[in-house]
């Protein structure tokens, strides 16, 4: 039988990893990005058509969050609860 993960205070805990960000949702203030201590995330530039550009370049009409090491995710949701658009997308570890 698993152990199930608990928090502190004997809580049954599920982590919830990242699988995607909603790129139709995300309004690219990056505080997803900040507040992850693993590096899962980083910022991309979109041209008007939606082909990605590197951030800055003179094509670029918008900035995106994007998912860089789905693996390094450790299922805290930080990046969900920072996220105002709701634009985060998680599954469970049975979902893996």
């Amino acid at each position: 039988m698993e152990a199930q993960p608990l928090t502190r205070d004997g809580t049954p805990w599920v982590p919830l990893y990242i699988e995607s960000v909603d790129e139709e949702k995300c309004i690219g203030c990056g505080r997803c990005q900040k507040v992850c201590a693993h590096g899962v995330l980083d910022m991309q530039g979109l041209t008007e058509e939606g082909e990605t550009c590197p951030v800055g370049d003179e094509e670029m009409e918008r900035i995106v969050t994007i998912v860089v090491q789905k693996g390094k995710c450790i299922g805290c949701n930080a990046c969900s609860m920072v996220c105002g658009s709701k634009a985060i997308n998680h599954i469970p570890a049975s979902a893996l």
